[in-house]
């Protein structure tokens, strides 16, 4: 009868937690769409400059006027040069990471100028990152790795230097090396904040590719909002920014997806 019991509680709890995810969803549908016609109701009865402020019909009409205007193209061109920089960022930061733990006398070296580096402001270096590497790709992609390089490193090194200290030494006194130490504690035990770090990221290394597209670019969101204000096509610019607030979205729900992949294989494991 217990067991029984249990199971109702169960099923009881994992129906109330799909009601209550159901009702989150359809009331953020709610407000979002309130939004929108409270938005488009003050620019009909000219309330808000529509010219300055757009609204979501003019939106509308240029985001289909921008699917027939190579819209993919701009949307492909932001979305490889923040995945490129964001991948590069955490697999580099991930290196310079292990390498701070690994040699403490280098880590204690380093640490000022780790932090002076993530204070100081990544887009002030654009001019500098144009010369040194060339206008176009190389440099957005160069602005997106400056602004999340850093932070994984930061996060990554505090993540490591505080593994449970007791569970490395005992893994020591059994004759592992630091190498074992690191892949089988160190490295296993902060999965969750690799995938704290990316969800950080990705928003940063999307933020670093529009700073590179508003100082040199061909194509990309950010060329289409620097575009549209040099012409004075607000609208133009609103709707990049709805897209741009889009594709943030997904490469986040990209990632939270990636992190219930992986932590489901470690916990079989």
């Amino acid at each position: 009868m217990k067991k029984i019991r249990a199971m109702t509680d169960r099923e009881l709890y994992l129906a109330n937690l799909k009601k209550e995810k159901r009702f989150v969803s359809i009331h953020r549908a709610i407000v979002l769409l309130v939004i929108i016609a409270v938005w488009e109701l003050l620019a009909r009865f000219n309330l808000i400059d529509s010219f300055i402020m757009s609204q979501p019909s003019r939106i509308a009409e240029t985001f289909v006027n921008m699917v027939k205007e190579n819209l993919l193209l701009h949307i492909y061109t932001t979305c490889y040069e923040t995945i490129v920089g964001f991948v590069l960022g955490i697999i580099l930061g991930i290196a310079f990471a292990i390498l701070l733990w690994w040699f403490e006398t280098f880590a204690k070296i380093c640490d000022p100028y780790i932090v002076v580096l993530n204070a100081l402001p990544k887009i002030a270096l654009g001019p500098i990152i144009i010369v040194l590497v060339g206008a176009g790709t190389k440099a957005i992609i160069f602005m997106a790795l400056a602004i999340s390089l850093i932070v994984t490193i930061l996060q990554m090194y505090n993540g490591f230097k505080n593994t449970n200290k007791e569970k490395c030494k005992m893994l020591q006194s059994f004759g592992a090396n630091k190498f074992q130490v690191l892949t089988k504690i160190v490295i296993p035990s902060n999965i969750s904040t690799l995938f704290t770090s990316m969800k950080i990221n990705i928003g940063l290394s999307l933020v670093g590719v529009i700073a590179g597209e508003f100082l040199v670019s061909k194509a990309g969101l950010g060329y289409l909002i620097v575009y549209g204000g040099q012409v004075f096509r607000m609208d133009l610019v609103m709707t990049s920014v709805f897209i741009l607030a889009v594709v943030a979205s997904f490469m986040y729900i990209a990632i939270l997806v990636l992190e219930k992949w992986v932590i489901k294989y470690f916990s079989h494991n």
